[in-house]
């Protein structure tokens, strides 16, 4: 069942953790902050958020956006983590070949 992962470079399974970790922190983190922008308590800053998004967890990110309906009005908010989703991909893309 696992074997897939087994059977991946060291590199890449340390990658894999890495990605899946940073993206469930940076879901939560989405949580909290629609969290506090509705009890009006102080807010995660964008930037933050922003470099979560881009150490890994644009994933995260973008399903906290839409779980959550946080930050899904504010465009340049999702211009830039359209941005920073092409980067990742494309970084990956020349990793991985």
């Amino acid at each position: 069942m696992i074997t897939w992962f087994i059977d991946l470079p060291i590199f890449q399974e340390i990658l894999f953790v890495y990605v899946i970790a940073v993206t469930v922190v940076t879901f939560f983190y989405f949580g909290v902050d629609k969290m506090r922008s509705q009890v009006g308590d102080r807010r995660i800053r964008e930037r933050t958020l922003w470099i979560l998004c881009f150490i890994g967890g644009s994933l995260g990110g973008l399903l906290g956006m839409h779980f959550f309906r946080h930050k899904t009005k504010k465009l340049s908010f999702q211009t830039m983590l359209a941005v920073i989703l092409m980067i990742q991909i494309i970084i990956l893309y020349f990793l991985f070949r």
